[in-house]
């Protein structure tokens, strides 16, 4: 049985693609903050063994105690998915030096140590799978998301590097990069337009993903789930760092 580490799990992104390795017999181990219940109730249907570590990964130390749990609990990780993710609005002359730092250290930072410290074992095994969720920030820039653009575009970045140091090996590194897609956080953007410009949610969720993506339609959860098993499949052996967009034409324009 494999075992796959999606960061940032708890809920919306991450907890898709979790839904969906687990649906193909793959462990779980789960992180993120808040409430977990519902991300555990969610994988029950599943099965699949599941297992959770609550690492704050701004942090390097808890990012090692995270590892050390994969490896005491599940014998380490054969799919790391690097998901977890914030993000803050502001230009860059008025960009808070404490939050660039924090998007920064979360959104980038911490791919960096968790596929540094996954690596070892995937080598040993010939074997691995990383998966970087980016962001079609990760190929585009938008006004007012300096940290996050910048974290994105690295993450592709370290994505390339990783894939070509390990060319010559059963593992592989890629990136999906999503547009917009109606996880809690989204949501709560939609609702704050609606009350803003006095329109209904549905006219204001419209006008949010059209801003951006041709297609008018928002990216699922379930669609990047399946992409990420695809990406962890022997069909995929030779997709090595991609940016794989999923954005309804966003980037594309």
């Amino acid at each position: 049985m494999k075992v796959a580490l999606v960061t940032g799990s708890t809920s919306g992104i991450g907890l898709g693609i979790a839904q969906a390795l687990a649906a193909e017999g793959t462990a779980i181990i789960l992180n993120g903050f808040g409430d977990t219940e519902p991300a555990r109730q969610a994988l029950a249907s599943t099965g699949a063994r599941v297992g959770y570590h609550g690492a704050d990964l701004s942090k390097p130390d808890d990012i090692t105690a995270l590892m050390a749990y994969a490896t005491s609990e599940f014998g380490g990780v054969d799919i790391l998915v690097n998901n977890a993710g914030i993000q803050h609005v502001a230009s860059v002359e008025n960009f808070p030096i404490e939050k660039w730092d924090e998007v920064i250290a979360l959104n980038l930072t911490a791919a960096f140590h968790t596929t540094r410290l996954v690596l070892p074992r995937m080598r040993a095994n010939n074997w691995g799978r990383i998966v970087n969720i980016a962001s079609a920030h990760g190929l585009v820039a938008s006004a007012g998301k300096a940290a996050y653009v910048a974290a994105k575009h690295g993450l592709l970045g370290l994505t390339k590097v990783t894939a070509l140091e390990t060319a010559r090996t059963g593992i592989t590194c890629n990136a999906i990069c999503p547009g917009w897609v109606l996880t809690p956080l989204v949501q709560r953007q939609v609702e704050a337009r609606a009350a803003k410009e006095d329109i209904s949610i549905e006219a204001a969720r419209e006008a949010l993903v059209l801003e951006k993506q041709p297609s008018g339609e928002f990216v699922t959860t379930e669609q990047l789930g399946a992409t990420a098993v695809f990406l962890c499949s022997a069909a995929a052996a030779q997709v090595r760092g991609a940016a794989w967009t999923m954005d309804g034409g966003w980037t594309a324009q």
